[in-house]
Formats: C-alpha cells, sequence, structure tokens
C-alpha cells in the first residue's frame, strides 16, 4: 500500500482536537461522517510527520490512503464503531497488506484474508488503517532481544522518549496508539505483550481471558495462552473495541467455551467499586521508591472509591518457571507448524525448522542484533508427556493454587500491582532490561484470565500503569474496575515529547 501524500484542512484538525476533549464515558455517541473522515486524514498525516519522518516512530509499516472514505462509509452505515480507525499488529492477518510477524521470511507472502477477528472488526464498522510493527516473532526468537525490533520495521521508538523502549511485542501498537495515529489498535499477548506496551506507552490495554477473541489466522506462540486484545486510550474505547472483535470461531474451540456479554461497554459510567475487596499485591511492586509512590497514590483513590482493600501475599514458586518456557516452546513448534504450513499459496516458510533455515541463511539481515536460541531450543523440545506434565503444573499453579485461590482465600475480586517499570534506554547491543520485580501480569497471562493496565501516573515524564486482574471469564467485571479507578484516578498524566528523554525541569 502506497505512502501518498495526504492532505488536510485546518478545519479538520479542528474536528479532530473537538473530539479527543470528548470525556471517555460519554464516547458512546458516534462521530458523525464528517468528523470520522477527517479525524482519519488527521491520524494519516501524523503518521506521515511523525513515524515517516520528525522522530521516525516506526511504529506503523503499512497504512491506507483510502481510509478516511471508509471511514465516511462505516459511519454512514450505522454501524457500531461507526468509522472509527484501528491499526493491526502485524501477526494478525488483514486482506490487504503481508503478515509478516516482522520477518523477512514472511514479508512477500500475503495470505489475501482476514483473520475472524478483523473480520468482526470491520462488519462492526471499524476501518483498518495499517499495520503495525512488533517484536519480530512476538519476541519468542531469542533471550537477548531487544523489544520493538524488527527486521521488516526496524526499531520502535516510544512516544514519550524517542530513546527508550516501547515493550515488547505490540510496541508498533502501543507507540502508535500512543502518538495518535489511530483511536485504537490490535495487540496480541502470550505473556505481558498487550499490558506491558500498553503500560509504558500511557495506554489503556485489556488482555482478555483466552477465548473470548479468535486466535485463527494470528501467527501463534502458544495455544494456552496467545489471545488479542485492545489498546486504547480510555477503558470506554478498550470495552466498545472487545465487543467488536469478541465472539466464537468453530476453528478455535475454546472461543466456543467462552462466556462473553453482548456489550462489554455496558454498565461502565455507573459502575462502583464501594464495598469491593480488592487484594494488593506488595510483592510485585518492586522496590523502587518512585513506582511505590505511585502504587501507593492509586490505592487511595481506589479506597476514595469505595473499596476495602487487603494486602494478599503471593510468591511464584520455583517450578512455575521451571515448567513455564517448556510450555511454551513445545507449543510454539506445533502451532507454528500448524499455521506456516496451511498459509496459503506455495512461497515462504513451512514450518519453524524452515524459519530456522531462513535466518542463518540471512544473518546479517535478521541475526545482526540477536540470535534464535529460542527457536532452536523449540525444535528439540518434542517430549509430550513432559509437556502434558508442564503444561497442568501451570495450570495448577495459576488457576487452582493461582488466581483462584488468592481471591477465594482473601475474599477479593480483584488483584491489583503497578503492570510494570518507566521505558528503559533501548540497547540493540545487549538488548532488554527491565526494572526487577515488579508486575504479575505473568499469573493472569499463563492462567489465561482477565488483566487490564490503566494508566496511574508518571516517573520522570515515563508512564506507568495500574493492573487488575480477576478470575477467568470475568472480564466485563475487570473493565468495570479499570472504569472506575480511571474515574477516581488524581494522579497527572505525562503526555509525549517526541523527544529523547531529559530529567524533569532541564
Amino acid at each position: 500500500m502506497g505512502m501518498n501524500p495526504v492532505k488536510f484542512a485546518p478545519r479538520a484538525l479542528a474536528l479532530l482536537l473537538a473530539t479527543t476533549a470528548v470525556p471517555a464515558m460519554a464516547q458512546d455517541a458516534a462521530p458523525n461522517a464528517a468528523i470520522a473522515a477527517a479525524t482519519a486524514e488527521v491520524q494519516i498525516e501524523r503518521i506521515r510527520s511523525l513515524d515517516d519522518a520528525g522522530p521516525m516512530l516506526n511504529a506503523v509499516i503499512a497504512y491506507d490512503p483510502e481510509a478516511p472514505t471508509h471511514a465516511n462509509e462505516a459511519e454512514e452505515a450505522g454501524t457500531l464503531l461507526a468509522g472509527r480507525t484501528l491499526l493491526v499488529k502485524d501477526n494478525v492477518e488483514t486482506a490487504e497488506w503481508p503478515t509478516t510477524a516482522g520477518s523477512l521470511a514472511l514479508a512477500g507472502d500475503a495470505t489475501g484474508r482476514d483473520a475472524p477477528l478483523i473480520a468482526l472488526l470491520r462488519q462492526n464498522g471499524g476501518v483498518v488503517l495499517g499495520k503495525t510493527n512488533l517484536s519480530e516473532w512476538a519476541n519468542i526468537r531469542s533471550n537477548n532481544s531487544t523489544s520493538g525490533w524488527s527486521a521488516v520495521g526496524g526499531l520502535t521508538k516510544n512516544p514519550y522518549a524517542i530513546d527508550r523502549n516501547s515493550c515488547g511485542s505490540s510496541s508498533g501498537s502501543g507507540a502508535a496508539i500512543a502518538a495518535g495515529f489511530a483511536w485504537g489498535a490490535i495487540g496480541t499477548e502470550t505473556n505481558g505483550s498487550i499490558t506491558c506496551p500498553a503500560s509504558i506507552n500511557g495506554l489503556v490495554g485489556f488482555k482478555p481471558s483466552v477465548g473470548i477473541v479468535s486466535r485463527t489466522h494470528v501467527v501463534p506462540i502458544s495455544s494456552t495462552q496467545d489471545t488479542a486484545g485492545p489498546m486504547t486510550k480510555t477503558v470506554y474505547d478498550a470495552a466498545l473495541l472487545l465487543t467488536a472483535i469478541a465472539g466464537p470461531d468453530n476453528a478455535d474451540p475454546v472461543t466456543l467455551e467462552a462466556s462473553r456479554v453482548a456489550d462489554y461497554t455496558a454498565g461502565l459510567d455507573t459502575a462502583s467499586l464501594k464495598g469491593v475487596r480488592i487484594g494488593v499485591l506488595r510483592g510485585a511492586v518492586g522496590s523502587r521508591a518512585d513506582v511505590k509512590a505511585l502504587f501507593e497514590t492509586a490505592l487511595a483513590d481506589l479506597a476514595r472509591a469505595g473499596a476495602v482493600l487487603v494486602d494478599v501475599e503471593y510468591e511464584a514458586p520455583g517450578e512455575l518457571w521451571e515448567a513455564s518456557l517448556p510450555v511454551l516452546l513445545f507449543e510454539l513448534r506445533v502451532e507454528m507448524d500448524k499455521y506456516l504450513s496451511t498459509r496459503p499459496g506455495t512461497g515462504g516458510p513451512r514450518s519453524l525448522a524452515d524459519v530456522v533455515a531462513f535466518n542463518t541463511a540471512n544473518a546479517a539481515a535478521e541475526m545482526r542484533w540477536f540470535n534464535q536460541d529460542l527457536f532452536e531450543q523449540a525444535l528439540e523440545t518434542t517430549d509430550a508427556d513432559a509437556y502434558a506434565k508442564n503444561l497442568a503444573t501451570l495450570r495448577r499453579l495459576t488457576r487452582a493454587e493461582g488466581i483462584d485461590k488468592l481471591l477465594a482465600d482473601n475474599k477479593v475480586t480483584f488483584l491489583v500491582a503497578p503492570t510494570e517499570g518507566p521505558a528503559w534506554t533501548t540497547d540493540l547491543v545487549n538488548g532488554d532490561h527491565f526494572s526487577g520485580g515488579i508486575g504479575a501480569g505473568y499469573l493472569a497471562a499463563i492462567a489465561g484470565y482477565p488483566h487490564i493496565t490503566v494508566p496511574m501516573g508518571g516517573v520522570e515524564g515515563l508512564p506507568i500503569g495500574l493492573s487488575i486482574m480477576g478470575g477467568r471469564w470475568q472480564d466485563h467485571e475487570v473493565l468495570k474496575a479499570g472504569a472506575t479507578y480511571e474515574k477516581a484516578r488524581t494522579a497527572k498524566l505525562p503526555a509525549p515529547t517526541f523527544a529523547q528523554w531529559k530529567p524533569a525541569g532541564e
């Protein structure tokens, strides 16, 4: 798809500014056609000036210059999303472009089909504006990777500080929405890949229960943990987007077991935490005094909203970590072989082994910064009995003896913790370096349970999110809790600078 110049009138910009001033809880009213089209025009111009030029965020791989026309048509049809624009992580198939997962191995191999979640998105009036960059192969290729880098899209930069990381693997989706390139984005998560980039880019990110959203025609890692989900500016928008993409899929059996609601926005404006007991995971706060201070402010906000806060003790047992990676590697090999072998056409790799061979043959382009040790380990992880044992261990430790037990024993409805620390300086040579000990999203990720992150402030201009997790299929309740916190929040949120990070006051 071409990157043609798109001109816009000053009036279109004024219309966009007017729509962005609308309070989140009032956004259930659809924009009129003039605003929908004008908004899309301004978003394309922002991509041209901030992604392709200027700070060059590298968040968007491709976009559709005809999106304003599609937005106009969708609004006039009276659809749910009414022409709102979406950017889609480039491991989710869309008919217009190749779906590459960031790898040159798939760069020229368009499937010509929409993933079921994208088909639902379009049916509900969402406009696919383009595809976003990601951590290549959703960050499962190497232990030493740099989040936000792919051979196809290069390095995604953080709009809040362009020398800092956007986290992975939905880095492009996070950076793009923070930069105002679209109304919302589709991210995917196996373990933290929606919630971490949402937290670090100052967004709401919602990882649904596994099964709420179809995974068909999404480049896979894990059959037990993978899910797509919304990344937006507000909780209401996340709930609206989830409503548009949630649904059963006969090709993805876990979706047939899911317990959904018809409208995830219902009750968000009247939701209350009065008398609701919330478990506080003190052990997941980490050692940073600045993050602790933000978290205490968030807890005070929750208490003022009527919540009853209960300190909850939890430390992940060592056997959880011993079982986790072997499960992912076994499922990666099985699911990737299945996906690649059934892609339309005859070009491109047909197995994980083919991908490994491609990377080896194209090492200068693909493996300059980090290797493919996890892919190579996955090819050797073939013991089905060990896999079954490890999976049972994970299910027990994160469900029956994990979230379920923590909720029941402490008589709480939700668990809260900081999502992640502030964005770290990107270092392609040495890879990622997270602030240790912050967050507990792995529990919800491995269990397949819902997890929302909502902005709760910033550290030296870098966003930090609050995680709220609940039991399986409690997606609507978690969204309502997130909306209630969002209204009660007192902390000031940072704004993107589109420049290198500087200490406050300089």
